[in-house]
């Protein structure tokens, strides 16, 4: 059985174990997670984010040094960012749109909340000014993952101007990418225990009933992920990628999969740049640089979970939101993605911020926490998916020039 399959298939038994548990004594549930499901979870997640840093360092000093031409290395960053600015403002348009259509939080006022208290999200400002690390290691410690994109861009531009004289460090460094890469194979044989766990901890907790009370919040946020992930990822690896979309979607599943199981983009970013790499053929350097830039800043699955939460959330306390208003959410949604760690529920530290621009309460992020989890899941699918489409079009952008990259390739029909 393939991995694909018994990730699969560890995620269906995680789902009907969690809903057994969740009809059953609490205790039972309690002594569950506290004994099997937390620990093989965690342990799960631990193996990966243990890797990320590493590889985030590692793969983007190679990118960057492969793309020795500071013009080039300008043109596919900024070809980059475009992208991934440009999907994300689609998102939240596609978001508000459906969230203004369907009305998911009409007639709801009388739904209570949970507890939530709201992280205070950095300014923006703040963000940018930050992003030069002064003390780097510092920045590795902490998971600063823009802080550690910077230095490691740095290095690597370094590394590609100094010529034959960093030819040893580079083969030190790709040394390191290969033992990487090993260690990553190594940890997804875990990936189905761990998929199984976390999926069954998360519906232990949850239950059928809370999901019943959101179920329409969850259908519009599930709808707009799926055309999103479709109409416009599809679109664009169709015309601009000029590949077929449905072999991009088959090859690319296995790390749309762990990104489901983890809730985590930074945490998938092993596996997606390995697929990325293998199955959709986008050389090294292209795919060393633009996926780990994406984990940080290209967040289109949780815009659209902001925007439709956005929505729904007004419509509970019956705000009627003005044009003006859902331009500022889309801005300021757009923005806070800079930066953001691509890391388990950020998400609702980033929404605190954009109901803050439009003047609405932030306790009532509460409302959408009982199936945040869920959402979390399917939104971070999205967003490595948006990583992997952008790797696949700059590649096409960039064949055919003088200083070409080797082109991705053309996907053969099954």
């Amino acid at each position: 059985m393939s991995l694909t399959k018994k990730i699969l298939l560890g995620m269906g038994l995680g789902v009907l174990v969690g809903l057994l548990l969740n009809n059953l004594d609490p205790s039972i549930y309690d002594n569950a997670q506290k004994f099997v499901l937390y620990p093989v979870g965690q342990l799960f997640v631990s193996l990966i984010k243990m890797l990320v840093v590493p590889i985030v360092v590692v793969s983007l000093i190679l990118g960057t040094s492969g793309i020795s031409d500071p013009k080039k290395l300008g043109r596919i960053g900024f070809k980059t960012v475009l992208f991934f600015l440009v999907t994300t403002a689609i998102a939240l348009t596609l978001a508000l749109g459906l969230g203004s259509l369907f009305q998911p939080g009409a007639g709801g006022s009388a739904m209570q909340g949970g507890d939530f208290e709201a992280s205070e999200a950095p300014p923006v400002v703040d963000t940018l000014i930050n992003i030069i690390p002064s003390n780097p290691l510092d920045a590795m410690v902490k998971g600063d993952m823009l802080q550690v994109i910077a230095f490691s861009i740095f290095i690597g531009i370094g590394l590609s101007r100094i010529g034959t004289r960093g030819k040893d460090l580079y083969r030190l460094v790709e040394q390191a990418n290969e033992v990487l890469m090993y260690l990553v194979q190594l940890v997804m044989k875990f990936a189905p225990y761990g998929a199984f766990a976390l999926i069954a901890d998360a519906i232990g907790s949850q239950g059928s009933d809370s999901l019943l009370k959101m179920v329409k919040y969850l259908a519009v946020v599930l709808l707009a992920l799926f055309i999103h992930l479709v109409v416009t990822y599809g679109s664009a690896i169709a015309l601009l990628g000029k590949m077929n979309p449905i072999q991009f979607f088959k090859n690319f599943s296995p790390a749309m999969v762990v990104a489901f199981s983890t809730s985590s983009s930074s945490g998938t970013l092993p596996v997606s740049m390995k697929t990325v790499q293998n199955k959709l053929n986008v050389p090294k350097p292209i795919s060393s640089f633009v996926q780990p830039l994406g984990a940080t800043i290209n967040m289109d699955g949780t815009a659209i979970m902001q925007g439709v939460a956005t929505m729904f959330i007004a419509q509970m306390y019956g705000v009627d939101l003005a044009f003006s208003d859902l331009v500022t959410v889309v801005l300021t949604a757009t923005l806070a993605s800079i930066g953001t760690a691509g890391a388990p529920g950020v998400g609702l530290i980033m929404l605190s911020m954009v109901l803050t621009s439009v003047g609405l309460p932030v306790e009532a992020i509460s409302l959408v926490l009982a199936v945040d989890r869920l959402i979390d899941m399917c939104r971070t699918a999205v967003n490595v998916t948006g990583d992997a489409t952008a790797a696949v079009i700059i590649a096409r952008s960039e064949a055919g020039r003088e200083d070409e990259i080797p082109v991705v390739q053309e996907q053969k029909h099954a």
